[in-house]
């Protein structure tokens, strides 16, 4: 099993060249026109989106770095993380489906995928973040001595 998990380790780094690529289509219309600048920004959101997903993809037993270790250690930090995260889906998500029912077509159809797939991206980032809480948090608790009684 721990080959699976390091596989998939790997493939979340597939993360980095999706993001770049997202940061190109950002930079694009400053360099060609701005006439293509909301089909630019559509794909910057879908690829995204896909980096977001990719980056799920992580162990979430291990954490990045001392910033996040701290956060997810920590009850309170956790538990406004994933408030802020859940609230942010909820709003891609809303926007994104909002935008892709009630547009007749045009550019705001297609941005509203974009932002759509945006959305998708952050569910898994969710799941994958209350995934590192629960297990950040219980390891936290675990570690810690007992008070004096």
């Amino acid at each position: 099993m721990g080959k699976v998990k390091q596989l998939f380790q790997v493939i979340s780094y597939l993360q980095y060249p999706l993001l770049l690529v997202a940061l190109g289509y950002v930079v694009y219309p400053y360099f060609a026109g701005f006439e293509k600048f909301w089909t630019s920004i559509n794909s910057a959101l879908i690829f995204s989106g896909l980096a977001i997903s990719f980056s799920t993809l992580q162990d979430t037993t291990k954490t990045q770095n001392n910033f996040s270790k701290k956060i997810w250690e920590d009850p309170r930090k956790g538990t406004l993380a994933l408030m802020v995260i859940s609230g942010t889906t909820l709003l891609f998500l809303a926007l994104g489906m909002f935008g892709f029912f009630v547009s007749k077509g045009g550019i705001l159809k297609e941005v509203s995928f974009g932002v759509l797939m945006l959305g998708l991206g952050y569910v898994g980032l969710l799941k994958a973040a209350i995934e590192m809480h629960e297990h950040h948090r219980i390891v936290a608790t675990a570690v810690r001595p007992a008070e004096p009684a």
